[in-house]
């Protein structure tokens, strides 16, 4: 590997000219610096990030803690397009990213914690996961710079899509397409589920509209064999309603298949609507109404503050980000009010 007086010699430039050309520096011109690039290119240099990080005592290394019950891990949508958003903005900064090991059969594993020591970690966010394990809690509560998504603590930095008015703005949509009876399949029992929740009741109340018992469903996020059961469920009541709300897309992609089955025409004899605002919501005819969540700007917001975290001498200053989010309306709720 080329080394930067190597470099300068060949170009005929002082070594700190090279350096300041491949820091991007003003003070020389941009055609030198064009050239100096090229010349570096060519003989293979590589910046020493390792003896940058020698000399601030940082690893340049941000720790992904992710699992779910389900273990989908990184074909969960969601968190993968915000785990791939925060990833390639801490690489845009010079930070590598390891993955927190979470396997629960390995008796020996280290804790969260214990797994950020040994691999020297700078920094952690940590994402759709039980936030109040003790391990993840014991995590948060140390000296390790942490970011959370979608769950807010009182001592570290949060991010968190705006779920109240998401559901709000979804709610509100339904009741002015003329719907009454409204019925919700949530998701596990968390801060994000609860926020829905809590938003889906106020909106209800707002409008004088009762929320009936059997209309609201305790469910699993992502879990299509349940979302099937629970719609069949609600679809055999003798007041069934004309509206299903689903915790996710992927579950409302259960619910549909489930109304297909029992020849029912989304749009026309029953309406439904999701949640993020996958891919597979565009794909479905007719297209899925539900709430846009903005991924890219969560993982984004995520690793610019625990980069802040890491990189700034002042004393943690603990925030709560809000990423808005979107109502997409698409052809799968019905238009009650024809009938009326």
């Amino acid at each position: 590997m080329a080394s930067i007086k190597e470099i300068a010699k060949l170009c005929g430039v002082s070594v700190a000219t090279v350096s300041k050309a491949l820091n991007d520096k003003e003070d020389i011109s941009e055609e030198t610096k064009r050239h100096i690039k090229e010349v570096a290119k060519k003989m293979g240099y590589v910046p020493q990030y390792y003896a940058r990080a020698i000399r601030l005592n940082r690893s340049f290394n941000l720790g992904v803690l992710c699992v779910d019950e389900a273990q989908s891990g990184l074909t969960h949508d969601y968190f993968a397009h915000i785990l791939n958003s925060f990833k390639v903005t801490a690489e845009a900064s010079g930070y590598d990213i390891t993955f927190i090991n979470c396997d629960k059969n390995n008796q020996k594993k280290k804790t969260y914690l214990e797994h950020c020591r040994y691999r020297g970690l700078d920094g952690v966010v940590i994402a759709c996961i039980n936030f109040d394990n003790k391990e993840v809690l014991e995590l948060v509560d140390s000296d390790v710079p942490v970011v959370s998504i979608d769950h807010s603590y009182t001592n570290c930095t949060s991010v968190v899509s705006n779920n109240i008015e998401g559901m709000r703005d979804l709610i509100e949509y339904i009741i002015s397409m003329g719907h009454t009876k409204i019925a919700y399949i949530s998701g596990d029992s968390s801060a994000v589920t609860r926020q829905r929740l809590e938003s889906y009741y106020e909106t209800m109340q707002k409008h004088g509209l009762p929320v009936r018992k059997e209309y609201q469903i305790s469910s699993k996020y992502r879990n299509m064999a349940l979302a099937r059961k629970y719609t069949k469920q609600l679809m055999e009541l003798p007041d069934p309603p004309t509206c299903i709300l689903y915790p996710d897309d992927f579950s409302a992609l259960g619910g549909i298949e489930q109304l297909h089955d029992m020849e029912k025409v989304i749009g026309e004899d029953i309406s439904v609507a999701g949640y993020d605002d996958l891919m597979i919501a565009g794909q479905l005819k007719p297209r899925l109404t539900t709430v846009h969540q903005d991924t890219e700007q969560i993982g984004k917001r995520a690793a610019e503050s625990l980069i802040h975290l890491i990189e700034s001498d002042d004393d943690r200053k603990v925030e709560r980000l809000t990423v808005e989010s979107r109502l997409e309306k698409g052809q799968s709720i019905q238009w009650l009010k024809k009938a009326e």
